[in-house]
């Protein structure tokens, strides 16, 4: 099967080369790399048409900000792979764990795949104490409404046949993406499997994005998928 790896962008200009190279480099057979950068301002721009314009299939140029769910979007819309997996532009999720995250689905278990940095023996950073108080709540809020038993919500690495993500209507635009594609995913019946990933957290100071704000958000992305979609 061909895997689509999309990847957003937004102001990564010193991972964004060491990442795609590390997806060109993933042992999963065809591969194609989608890179949608959201109107960075910190010069990733230059690196992608310097650098990446050789290593990527297509790049998507967002005019103005507009989060992570719209650069999904675009990048799903560009995909032509039977698989669609999402990457982060940082270097916190590692492409060698592919083959883990993509055996349920090629295998016939699986219609989608999330990665868990909360299973299983792999290596991870420790990092913020509440960030992880945070993910277990939005995780068990979730799923009280899902009826699922997952337990990273959150997580980056989301893997899924192509033909049940392209039949989502999916319209956050930031960082609802992770509660509004559970919601719908649930709501299809579809079989989703997790496995256990390695996790390399970064820092504020090194480039992390996501904060608080953030959370209340997708308390709201859980409750409105769930309750009013």
């Amino acid at each position: 099967m061909k895997v689509s790896v999309v990847i957003p962008v937004f102001n990564e200009r010193a991972t964004i080369e060491p990442i795609v190279t590390a997806v060109r480099a993933a042992d999963v057979g065809e591969i194609e790399i989608i890179v949608v950068d959201d109107a960075s301002t910190d010069g990733t721009q230059e690196v992608l048409k310097q650098k990446i314009s050789s290593l990527a299939d297509k790049i998507i140029y967002h005019p103005q900000n507009m989060g992570k769910g719209a650069a999904l979007r675009a990048g799903f819309a560009a995909a032509t792979g039977d698989i669609i997996l999402v990457q982060d532009a940082d270097l916190e999720y590692n492409p060698s764990d592919y083959p883990i995250l993509l055996e349920p689905i090629l295998s016939g278990k699986a219609d989608a795949v999330y990665g868990s940095r909360f299973l299983g023996g792999r290596p991870h950073r420790v990092l913020y104490f509440w960030h992880m108080v945070g993910n277990r709540f939005l995780t068990l809020l979730s799923n009280m409404f899902t009826n699922l038993n997952l337990t990273d919500l959150e997580t980056c690495y989301k893997a899924f046949r192509a033909d049940v993500l392209k039949n989502l209507d999916l319209r956050e635009n930031r960082f609802g993406f992770e509660p509004e594609v559970t919601a719908k995913l649930a709501r299809t019946r579809c079989r989703i499997y997790e496995v256990g990933i390695s996790y390399n957290g970064r820092t504020y100071s090194e480039g992390k994005k996501v904060n608080w704000k953030d959370g209340f958000h997708a308390i709201y992305a859980i409750l409105r998928y769930n309750l009013f979609a």
